[in-house]
Parts: structure tokens; sequence; C-alpha cells
């Protein structure tokens, strides 16, 4: 196949990756938005290179006329998870979702490879529009925790190496290696509520300073600005003591006292558009 076809059939792949990524660090955010936990801690993705996708296309002896079916992963996406549980909260989401359809869920997870490779795949259908009109392509994505994606990284680049006959004593290497990240990830998940705690907390009182800065931000179009400054030495002292609870109560009270402010300035609008 000439370069100029292999660029024209990789566009859609690379446009639906490019969608992938940012719809998944979207549902993040949304999560932290609303201090809620996100399962999702990292998101990439790529697209196979023209080299490995022959290499695939020769060792599973696939046609060109097969190609797009039967090579599932030309369009791929990563999604990092914390911990052990987040994988199925995650399956779960792109479950539900109607901007894409599952054909397949390979479970890794529980079924370990004998390797000791441990992840999620789920292979799906998903529509994106190009210049020649829609295109629907198979993409994978891999659910996996960072610990398992550790051990992943370094076993791929190994087998890269060798040509997948790695020595013996390297295999064996990565397969107590692979216990020893199984162990892990129970080990954060016996932790998991403390550590979710912890992380809801600090998000929690990020939103509320970005609340308050953005209060603060809008009294200088409202207020005199020596009370306003007064407002904000304030916020600093109380920032400064660390205490949530007080964060707390200064936000809601600079809710209703700006709330008062911009009822006045709308008041004294109304009053001039009269005269």
């Amino acid at each position: 196949m000439e370069i100029r076809l292999w660029r024209e059939l990789l566009i859609p792949y690379e446009l639906a990756v490019k969608e992938l990524v940012m719809k998944f660090n979207q549902l993040k955010k949304e999560h932290k938005e609303k201090d809620l936990y996100s399962p999702i801690e990292q998101v990439t993705g790529r697209v196979k290179s023209i080299n490995s996708i022959l290499e695939k296309m020769q060792k599973k002896n696939i046609s060109w006329d097969e190609l797009e079916e039967k090579v599932e992963d030309i369009a791929g996406v990563r999604i990092i998870c914390q911990f052990y549980e987040d994988i199925e909260k995650v399956a779960e989401l792109i479950r539900r979702r109607s901007d894409m359809q599952v054909l397949e869920e390979k479970d890794y997870v529980t079924h370990m490879k004998e390797s000791g490779y441990r992840s999620y795949h789920m292979i799906i259908f998903y529509a994106t529009e190009t210049l020649n009109g829609r295109k629907e392509i198979r993409a994978e994505i891999q659910i996996r925790t960072l610990a398992m994606n550790f051990w992943a990284t370094i076993e791929h680049s190994l087998q890269y190496k060798y040509k997948g006959n790695m020595p013996p004593h390297l295999a064996k290497r990565l397969s107590r290696a692979a216990d020893s990240i199984l162990q892990l990830d129970a080990e954060m998940s016996s932790v998991r509520n403390e550590v979710m705690d912890a992380q809801n907390s600090m998000l929690h009182q990020s939103n509320l300073v970005a609340d308050i800065l953005n209060n603060i931000e809008n009294l200088y179009h409202y207020s005199n600005q020596r009370e306003v400054a007064k407002i904000q030495d304030e916020f600093y002292r109380i920032y400064k003591n660390g205490e949530l609870e007080q964060l707390e109560r200064f936000h809601r009270e600079l809710d209703i006292l700006a709330e008062g402010y911009r009822a006045q300035a709308l008041t004294y609008e109304e009053i001039e558009e009269m005269q």
C-alpha cells in the first residue's frame, strides 16, 4: 500500500483518538467540578504505527481487505485508575455512553495472562466525521491501575527488545514482579476510603477557593475597592489558618454579600435608566 493511502486510512483513527481522549478527560473534569471522586486518573491515546500494523497483519495472517475489521487496536486509548475497584466503574461509564458501542470485553484483570499481564480491554465502535463523511471505526480502550501500567510498560519494552523470545530468567523475574503488583493493588484497595476522603477534601477546598476568588474579583465591579481589599485580607487570614469549616462559612457569607451588591448595582442601573 502506498504511503499516501496509509495516511488516508489512518486519518479517521487519529481523529477518533483525539476525540476519545478529550471526552474522557472531560468526564474526569466533570467529576471534579461536582466535588466527586473521579475513577479516571489519566488518559492517553495513540494510533498504531504502520510498522506495528504490518507486523500484526503478518503474525495473524490478516489480508488487506480484513485489516480494519481484524486489527482492532489501530486506535488505542488507555485509561489509568488509582484503584483496582475503579476499573469496573470506568467500564460501566463506557457501557452507558450513547456515542460509542461496546463490541467486546476482555478481562485480563481477573484472568491474568500467563506472562503476568493484567488490564481490562474494551473493543468499541466509534463514529467520527471526516472530509469524506461519517466513518465508523474500531478502537481499543485499555483500563488499568497505575501499578498495572508500570508493569505492562516494562514488559512491552522487553518483549519488543527480544521480539517475543524473552530469556527465561527475565520472564521469571517479570512474573515475580507481577505478583508484587497484585499485592500492591490489594494494599492500595485496603486504604482506598481514606485516600478518597483526603482527595475529596482537597478537591472541595480547591473549588471553594476558586469560587471565593471569583466572587472577590467580581466585587471590584460593584463595591468600594477599599471594602473589597478588607474582604480579601480576611480571606487570606482564614485560608492561612487552614480550617475548612471557617472557609466554608466565609464562602457562604461572601455569596450573600456579593448577591446583595449585585442587586444594589442592578437597582442603581434601573434608576439611572428611568431618569
